[in-house]
């Protein structure tokens, strides 16, 4: 399966299905986002069109907190930053310029609101990127080489797997 459909849930969002039929469209989730990340999605599709979308690479999530805090309908829960996933982020380190050595690079790391957590460096230099990465999108948006990309949660099966692996 090829995602054409690559943008991101919100902080907080619950799984697709009960996401979809809890949201209202109101869009109080774009109006308090101070970082302009989250968008309406647009379109035909009744049940997609007026919920709240992030593409990390135009704008990703800073985790703020916002939205899930203020959203009606509780199609967003407020859960702590460490809870939040809304994607996972793989990392290529064959394109990674500090894994190819050719040249010190800590973007991603340096960008990672929870860096501490979901981004280390190995040996002090290396990024790796662990099991509890947010998915927020930070990093695959500051990556001068397009070394790391997030897969949205919701392509996640429920034993772990992605839909593109089953």
């Amino acid at each position: 399966m090829l995602f054409k459909e690559k943008f991101l849930r919100p902080p907080g969002a619950r799984s697709e299905k009960e996401f979809l039929s809890r949201c209202l469209q109101c869009g109080q989730c774009a109006q308090v986002c101070i970082f302009d990340c989250i968008t309406m999605r647009r379109g035909f599709n009744f049940f997609m069109a007026g919920t709240p979308e992030i593409n990390p690479k135009k704008a990703p999530c800073h985790l703020c907190m916002r939205c899930s805090a203020i959203c009606p309908s509780d199609a967003l829960h407020d859960v702590p930053i460490e809870e939040v996933r809304m994607g996972f982020a793989v990392l290529d380190q064959k394109k990674c310029y500090t894994w190819t050595e050719y040249l010190l690079c800590r973007s991603c790391y340096e960008r990672c609101p929870i860096k501490w957590r979901a981004m280390r460096l190995e040996r002090g230099e290396y990024p790796i990127i662990t099991d509890e990465c947010a998915g927020c999108g930070l990093c695959e948006h500051v990556c001068p080489a397009d070394a790391i990309v997030i897969t949205p949660t919701r392509f996640q099966t429920s034993s772990g797997t992605r839909e593109d692996e089953a």
